[in-house]
């Protein structure tokens, strides 16, 4: 069995790993300085999960290191120094961003980049109170998260009212993918053609084909140019929302499959090229079959890439809200 690779740092905690190492690269925080998730949590005006796997972060790199006190001591001097870490003057500009936000929104990307993972490896339950105590919010703040992550496919609500990470099998992804081909179809043949910006990304699309190895944002960032330019330009608001909507879960599995080392498929970004290339000839009709054409492709090839998901451990170091069920 191959093991899951270590997923990229969300973006939130990755900012406070930054902010702190930078402040002890700087030394606002000196050696032997004790820093404990709550006090940080609170400076950092951010979750404890997030300043546990920012410190986490850290303690591998070597910046900081554990004691036998609670919370890490930063590295250099084995003399624990208290202080009082919500009075100390530090360089937070990198999350400044974060600060003041409301408590949903802090947390909603990392609750979504984790509950991303368990997608194609099977069913999960969700612990309302685990999750709730990891990041310090209460029991409604996580129903709210939760609500708005399920109108984006990544969670279900049960009869029972339990919470559950259904895995995107085969059948669903087929049902998702025939959803795709009603919703795009119909938001294609109703954009508003953009033909500057159309034929610069045509440009940058067959640029691609001398590139030995696309990286997995690369991949995205073309793939999510075409959506804004020829999909999500439709004036109906209402289409544009469940496009959207219908494909995060499929999004969120394909991060997951790239991270497991499966490549980014070029042939899937030069199907959308021609599908650019007919609709600046004109031709809408033939682009929106070409549109058909390519998603047809793209489900085969993405239960070709489910296969591979079977003789792949799953990830061992999910969060602990998260249970096999």
């Amino acid at each position: 069995m191959v093991d899951v690779p270590d997923p990229l740092p969300s973006k939130l905690f990755e900012a406070a790993a930054d902010a702190i190492r930078s402040n002890i690269l700087e030394g606002n925080l000196a050696p032997g300085v004790v820093l404990q998730e709550s006090a940080l949590s609170e400076r950092l005006s951010t979750s404890r999960a997030t300043v546990k796997r920012a410190l986490s972060i850290l303690a591998d790199e070597g910046h900081i290191k554990r004691f036998n006190g609670r919370g890490f001591l930063v590295a250099g001097d084995d003399t624990p120094q208290r202080l009082d870490l919500r009075a100390i003057d530090l360089n937070l500009i990198g999350l400044t961003e974060n600060v003041g936000q409301p408590n949903w929104l802090r947390i909603q990307d990392e609750v979504a980049a984790e509950l991303s993972r368990c997608l194609v490896f099977g069913r999960y339950r969700v612990n309302e109170a685990t999750l709730a105590r990891d990041f310090d919010v209460s029991r409604t703040v996580v129903r709210d998260v939760l609500s708005r992550l399920q109108e984006r496919g990544l969670v279900q609500k049960k009869a029972n009212m339990r919470w559950v990470v259904e895995p995107l099998t085969a059948q669903r992804i087929k049902d998702k993918f025939e959803l795709r081909i009603v919703l795009e179809i119909a938001a294609l043949r109703t954009a508003h053609i953009d033909v500057p910006k159309l034929t610069d990304l045509a440009a940058r699309i067959r640029a691609t084909q001398n590139n030995a190895v696309m990286s997995p944002e690369d991949w995205f960032a073309l793939d999510n140019a075409f959506l804004q330019l020829v999909i999500l330009s439709t004036p109906n608001a209402d289409l544009a929302h469940y496009v959207s909507a219908n494909r995060s879960a499929l999004e969120a599995s394909q991060r997951v499959l790239f991270s497991i080392g499966l490549p980014p498929d070029q042939q899937s970004l030069m199907e959308l090229c021609m599908v650019i290339d007919l609709l600046l000839a004109g031709t809408s009709r033939a682009a929106a079959n070409m549109m058909v054409t390519h998603l047809e492709n793209a489900l085969n090839r993405t239960i070709a890439q489910l296969k591979i998901v079977s003789v792949i451990n799953p990830p061992e170091n999910l969060a602990a809200y998260l249970a096999p069920d």
